[in-house]
């Protein structure tokens, strides 16, 4: 009976640690995710800012302001015109909706960010940004406390989730089976 408590206390301490790097090595990626993400949308942002500039440019040049250009251009009685219309309108919107996901993020606290991150993220930039990831090793503030997060969230699920009702079933079982034994005797 104590070489197989002595097992399980050996594994569980083990499993502790490994759960313990793998928490700190997955969530310290957070940080990084989150950069790489912020420079793709600031490329999207320069790009949809580069847009919607050619826009105003052409409507100053024929002496309007862009959003009246839009209004004309939506008003005239050529379906494809009237559907440029749409798309400056999209563009300038795009580019306000980017600004404001972009500052959103960058202004967060640390503590805040993934949480600001995962309300205002745009899911196809997200998918983009996913699908180049590099990893990268922690050397912020920022990324030693994120891994510090993972550490303790790996290890309260494993320790609530698993260990306690393991453990609990454990002493339920060896009770019974000395009620059993006593019983018989």
């Amino acid at each position: 009976m104590s070489l197989s408590r002595s097992l399980l206390s050996t594994g569980s301490g083990f499993l502790d640690r490994v759960l313990c790097v793998v928490g700190a090595v997955l969530f310290s990626q957070g940080p990084e995710f989150i950069q790489q993400y912020l420079q793709r949308l600031g490329g999207h942002v320069d790009e949809a800012r580069r847009q919607v500039e050619q826009f105003r440019h052409t409507a100053e040049q024929s002496g309007v302001s862009l959003e009246q250009l839009i209004a004309q251009t939506n008003a005239n009685a050529d379906p494809a015109v009237a559907k440029l219309g749409g798309v400056m309108s999209s563009a300038s919107e795009r580019l306000h909706h980017l600004e404001g996901t972009q500052s959103a993020i960058a202004q967060a606290s640390v503590f805040e960010r993934p949480f600001v991150f995962l309300r205002h993220a745009d899911f196809d930039i997200v998918q983009s940004t996913w699908g180049a990831f590099k990893p990268a090793v922690p050397t912020t503030a920022e990324g030693m406390m994120y891994a510090l997060v993972g550490m303790i969230v790996l290890l309260l699920l494993y320790h609530v989730a698993f260990r306690i009702p393991v453990s609990a079933g454990y002493r339920r079982w060896q009770s019974n089976r000395s009620t059993r034994k006593l019983a018989r005797a």
